[in-house]
Parts: structure tokens; sequence; C-alpha cells
């Protein structure tokens, strides 16, 4: 029997906030300048293209912002982890966000708040 080939990698966090959808659109807003991306605001969700292979899937459920990130390996996940949780908790520092992503494969991956992100 062949096992079968590995999932892509994925990376998940949800951030609590009450203003998920402003710091979504945000989000979308910066980040898609450089590789693309769209926000719909009338569905409070949108995309991110993060370099060649990766990208960032944002959606505004009440009151947490869902973000999803796929990456073609590990090593990539791990860098656009902290790309994303880094500018948005940079975003909401004056809300105190924090970013924690739960990778596909069940680890922990990178953890993220503001005075992390100050450097």
């Amino acid at each position: 029997m062949n096992a079968s080939p590995e999932a892509t990698p994925t990376s998940e966090a949800s951030v609590v906030t009450d203003r998920a959808a402003r710091y979504g659109k945000q989000l979308v807003s910066h980040l898609s300048r450089r590789s693309g991306g769209e926000w719909d605001a009338e569905k409070y969700s949108g995309w991110i293209q993060l370099g060649e292979h990766g990208r960032a899937d944002v959606q505004a459920l009440g009151d947490s912002l869902s973000l999803r990130v796929t990456a073609p390996d590990l090593e990539t996940l791990e860098r656009l982890e902290g790309v994303v949780g880094t500018h948005l908790v940079r975003f909401g520092a004056k809300d105190e966000l924090t970013v924690g992503w739960l990778r596909s494969n069940g680890e922990r991956g990178g953890q993220f708040r503001f005075d992390d992100a100050e450097g």
C-alpha cells in the first residue's frame, strides 16, 4: 500500500477583536500590494497572494478575525505566519491583538503579540 502524498501545509489563527472587518481589510490592502489580493466588503473576507506559492485567506467573523495561510513547505509556512502575524499585531497595537497559529500537522506555529513585533 502506497502512502498518500503529504497535503499542502496550512496554518490557522483566530484573532479576537471587535474590529475584525477593519483589520481584515487593512491587512489585505497592505499585504496585497506586492503580489495581489482582494477584500470583499460585502462578505467580510479576502485573500492575499504571498509570493509565488503562498496565500492567506482572511475572514471577519463578528468578534474575531480568522486567518489561514497556505505554503508549499513548512519553512515557507513559518515565514508567512510571521509576515501575516507581525503585520496584524502592528495594525492592532492599540487593541493589543495576539496571533497564535496552529498548523495542519497539529503543531503549534508562530505566536505574535505587539511587544514581540516592535523590534
